[in-house]
């Protein structure tokens, strides 16, 4: 019996695959793509699925650089945020990731949320969205 959410979401193969369809999908929104441009897209998915595969529960560590580090160029707002985690919620339902997990990974998401932003709402002031 499965006893980890990662172990219950079937593992790295099923993980690794919601991940490359959910960072494919950031890479080429309208809206947040632009982001990610210049960004390596394997190594991006790479480091999103050690974040989310260590928090799932899996033996797996984040090699990263530290969230606030790692975003701190970017002037990104709360819109932008909430456009990514609507990205990551209709990735999750396309692929019937299970309620439990789904809410999990939603909530994981929004802890995160003031590493990523300055921005508590999902507004897009381009003043507040900077952070000293």
């Amino acid at each position: 019996m499965a006893s980890s959410l990662f172990e219950k979401l079937g593992g790295e193969a099923k993980l690794r695959e919601i991940i490359d369809t959910f960072i494919d999908r950031v890479f080429d929104d309208r809206m947040i793509g632009f982001f990610f441009r210049n960004a390596d897209r394997a190594r991006i998915k790479e480091f999103e699925y050690q974040l989310t595969a260590g928090f799932l529960g899996a033996a797996v560590e984040y090699q990263g650089r530290p969230l606030n580090l790692a975003h701190a160029k970017h002037p990104i707002m709360g819109g932008h945020f909430a456009r990514r985690k609507q990205i990551l919620k209709e990735t999750l339902e396309s692929y019937n990731v299970p309620e439990e997990i789904t809410r999990a990974w939603l909530d994981h998401t929004d802890a995160l949320r003031s590493l990523i932003t300055s921005q508590t709402d999902s507004t897009c002031d381009p003043v507040t969205a900077r952070r000293a």
